[in-house]
């Protein structure tokens, strides 16, 4: 990975300017929210004003306030999804195909079987069986369905890479397969362990939203996607109430794009093939 080269990649640095920022709003949040996000002692469905910039939800409560808390949960599932399927990947896929073997196989079939599941359907049925369970719940779900492409692309790079010269005069001195992989065989897969992380947090991110829209997660969490399913239930568009609705999915859509282009742009300086500039 030429860390460098993304210094001077223009999707770069827009996508992490923005994600930066949305970190920056998640850490803080504690300190700069104007009012609790869980306070209904205001006026329900307040316009935006001085004193509530996007004005109140339909129970009173603060929608700045909820929308800077929010980033901290789709942040949170988006990092630790992005963290657990990239760990997934790692072991299913370039562990998986540079052992070869026994593992290899079993490794290869069960992700061909993820891979035959429709990824949504599942991810569905798993949130509403296990409904109620909270950010940690969505987590493991979208963990579990959210890691076989990446896993069955990196065991093709890895199997390409285990015949490699280098590779093999490392198993020849006598490094353990733990060491060649993590010394050897990683970092040259670096820039797709890099891609596949943040497109990885995307999915989690977006998958988060939407089951909270659903309402297949815990309601009661302050969540950009909570906020649109109260808004939803509460007909924020029928009262007028366009701004609840709008400003958390103006911030996945941010989110979203932020982490598209750091991907496109891990993407080009991986594969130089797919530049335009």
């Amino acid at each position: 990975m030429n860390w460098r080269a993304l210094l001077h990649n223009r999707r770069a640095v827009a996508g992490a300017l923005i994600f930066a920022l949305f970190c920056l709003l998640a850490l803080l949040a504690p300190v700069i929210v104007p009012y609790s996000p869980t306070d209904i002692n205001f006026t329900p469905l307040l316009h935006p004003s001085a004193r509530h910039l996007l004005g109140t939800t339909v129970n009173g409560q603060d929608i700045l306030s909820q929308l800077i808390w929010g980033a901290r949960a789709s942040l949170f599932v988006g990092l630790v999804c992005g963290a657990l399927i990239s760990l997934v990947q790692l072991i299913m896929g370039v562990f998986a195909g540079y052992v070869g073997g026994v593992f290899d196989t079993v490794a290869a079939a069960v992700t061909n079987v993820f891979l035959v599941l429709p990824s949504l359907p599942l991810l569905i049925i798993l949130a509403a069986y296990l409904q109620g369970g909270g950010l940690l719940m969505l987590v493991g779900v979208i963990t579990i369905t959210g890691w076989a492409w990446g896993a069955k692309v990196l065991r093709s790079q890895a199997i390409a890479l285990r015949d490699r010269p280098f590779v093999q005069a490392a198993r020849v001195t006598g490094e353990s397969r733990w060491h060649i992989v993590f010394a050897h065989v990683v970092p040259n897969m670096l820039g797709i362990i890099v891609s596949n992380f943040f497109g990885a947090t995307l999915f989690a991110v977006l998958a988060e939203a939407g089951l909270e829209f659903i309402g297949l997660g815990n309601i009661n969490d302050i969540t950009w996607g909570t906020m649109l399913y109260w808004a939803q239930e509460g007909d924020a568009i029928l009262l007028g109430a366009w701004v609840w609705l709008l400003v958390p999915g103006l911030c996945l859509a941010l989110l979203g794009t932020s982490l598209g282009l750091l991907n496109f742009a891990v993407d080009e300086i991986a594969n130089p093939r797919l530049r335009r500039d």
